[in-house]
């Protein structure tokens, strides 16, 4: 079984690839990919794959943008962190969501519905997520725990809040993640970037790219960018090209105008 893994973090890639190993050791992992924009060129570039493991939130983005640019034409098992009640309301789609950590058991009974779901329709791609299916879950994934109005960070030893009207943007570097405030000044933070997205509300933050979350009025001026890329400016100002992927361009010309 040729599979696809899309998924950002590198040790659940790992072990993800330890699990369907153990569960299927016939497996073929034709490649693992960490974002929207990566994903979509594989897509375009290559046969679709018999399977596709799909986290949900990735180093760019949501996953479900992957479905606005390119027709996948696999079966897909998202892997998510997402509440598991939520997820449980799900469970009778033909497409499983397994949450992390995946255990096991869970694994193979995801896989075992696949199978069944390919006898029963002769091998046909009924199993592939329908757009009915997918506006459902873009609705899940805009469920929200209470949104953060402050957030901690370290200053020697010294820890002080910082009130997130305050915080211009959020960016990551050198494998740290930096708050960056209105009054110009930067704090280190315990929170990937990933979890960051989960806590903000999207209304006035947004994920641009894999390195940046930003607030609505840290934007400074917006620019048009060769191959439909946009080029935005911050303030506080930054020296580093801040590019926003052409994937991800109509989501953020829908946000800005909320």
């Amino acid at each position: 079984m040729d599979t696809l893994i899309i998924e950002d973090e590198p040790f659940a890639q790992k072990e993800l690839k330890r699990l369907l190993a153990e569960a299927i050791p016939t497996i073929t992992i034709l490649d693992c990919i960490d974002s929207v924009e990566d994903s979509v060129l594989w897509f375009n570039r290559n046969d679709h794959p018999d399977l596709v493991f799909m986290d949900i939130q990735l180093a760019d983005g949501l996953s479900f943008e992957i479905f606005n640019e390119v027709k996948i034409k696999s079966p897909v098992i998202f892997t998510t962190a997402f509440d598991q009640y939520a997820i449980q309301a799900f469970k009778v789609n033909s497409i499983d969501y397994l949450l992390k950590p995946i255990e096991p058991d869970a694994l193979k009974a995801a896989l075992n519905k696949l199978e069944t779901l390919k006898n029963q329709y002769g091998g046909s791609n009924s199993s592939a997520i329908s757009q009915n299916q997918l506006e459902k879950i873009l609705k899940l994934s805009k469920i929200r725990r209470e949104y953060k109005s402050r957030l901690v960070v370290k200053i020697g030893d010294q820890i002080k809040f910082i009130k997130t009207k305050d915080i211009a943007y959020f960016y990551a570097e050198d494998n740290e993640v930096f708050i960056s405030s209105s009054d110009k000044r930067n704090f280190i933070i315990d929170y990937s970037l990933n979890q960051l997205s989960e806590m903000l509300d999207s209304n006035y933050f947004f994920r641009i790219n894999r390195t940046y979350i930003v607030s609505i009025d840290s934007i400074h001026k917006i620019h048009k960018f060769f191959n439909s890329r946009l080029k935005i400016e911050l303030e506080p100002a930054r020296n580093d090209d801040i590019l926003i992927s052409r994937v991800k361009v109509p989501e953020f010309m829908a946000w800005i105008e909320k």
